[in-house]
């Protein structure tokens, strides 16, 4: 097949997303696809189709430490309100499927999908109105609740609303923008005190945030496949601190065990809960959800949905396909002929 794979995107993810597309386009090509890797912002710099696609497989790049600089890229690509850059639309009318390496911003709030289905393109993962429900944490929660996921009570507010009710808010909480994925603008508040940086923080990112209770226990992640969970892996942040952007993506800060250890009730009741709210999101081929084992409560809450996983070196999903006896290469390439016969 012939197969676009877009990636980057004017997105606080825009680092990751690069590398996980990197990697989806070598595994791509080494399973004997012409793939074609772009920046869904920056455009194809006024290459054609028939230049950019190719079997070769030698894509590559590298996540800083640090989210990016979205003014000076605003600034580089000159492209003013646009979200999509110059020649991405004739690239993925060459294609035969669309492989949607994403995170973050258009590529996970369902506007790159409602676009391609504007077009009549074929692409992976889910429709634009559960990608739109899974990436709005508010809403999400929501229909969480609705069908039965446990979830950690919160506040849906605007910055300046959350600074004018703090008399309000119950400490420890966490503090994030509303449709940000990666840890990225994510604040553990311990007291007051710490209540004006942590809102400074997510402002950068978004206006609106959650103001969520801050749970306590060991933290997992499940990918859903085909409806079907994969094993769970548990996440160990090493140092002090939490799961945060640093950790997810610089090499040897944080301990994955995949299977997590735990037992068989335990497994099969988080493997249930995640199913449930893949379905209740409606999302389709492929996610992943993350969990903690609230130590007090003695059960599983769910965190968030992931529509568009990472697909890093480090990433959880194609670890959990591992232990399922999936290899990396055939995950991907799972995918994208599951999108193509959609």
């Amino acid at each position: 097949m012939k197969i676009a794979v877009l990636a980057g995107g004017l997105s606080p993810e825009r680092e990751v997303s690069l590398s996980s597309g990197s990697l989806i386009a070598n595994a791509l090509c080494a399973c004997g696809h012409e793939v074609a890797l772009a920046d869904v912002y920056l455009g194809t710099g006024g290459k054609t189709p028939e230049e950019l696609f190719n079997k070769n497989g030698n894509y590559s790049h590298t996540i800083p430490e640090n989210p990016p600089d979205l003014d000076a890229l605003r600034a580089q690509a000159g492209i003013g309100e646009r979200l999509i850059g110059h020649g991405i639309a004739a690239l993925v009318h060459a294609a035969d499927v669309v492989f949607l390496a994403m995170h973050g911003g258009m590529g996970e709030n369902g506007q790159l999908q409602a676009y391609l289905d504007c077009l009549g393109i074929k692409y992976t993962g889910s429709g634009f109105a559960a990608c739109l429900a899974a990436m709005d944490k508010n809403l999400s929660k929501v229909i969480f609740r609705a069908a039965g996921v446990p979830t950690a009570d919160w506040l849906y507010l605007t910055v300046d609303e959350a600074a004018a009710k703090k008399d309000e808010i119950r400490f420890p909480c966490v503090i994030k923008p509303c449709s940000c994925g990666s840890s990225v603008g994510v604040t553990m508040v311990d007291t007051a005190e710490d209540l004006e940086n942590a809102l400074e923080a997510a402002k950068k990112y978004e206006n609106h945030i959650i103001i969520e209770e801050k749970l306590h226990g060991r933290e997992f992640s499940v990918g859903v496949l085909d409806g079907k969970a994969l094993p769970a892996i548990e996440i160990r942040p090493k140092g002090e601190g939490f799961y945060d952007f640093t950790k997810k993506y610089q090499q040897g800060l944080t301990e994955e065990i995949c299977p997590a250890p735990l037992t068989q009730e335990e497994a099969e009741r988080l493997a249930f809960l995640a199913v449930k709210a893949h379905k209740a999101l409606g999302l389709g081929d492929y996610s992943r959800i993350d969990f903690i084992l609230d130590e007090e409560k003695g059960d599983f809450y769910c965190l968030e949905a992931n529509t568009l996983p990472g697909m890093t070196p480090m990433s959880l999903l194609p670890q959990e396909a591992a232990a399922a006896g999936i290899s990396y290469g055939e995950l991907c390439d799972k995918i994208a002929k599951t999108a193509y016969k959609k």
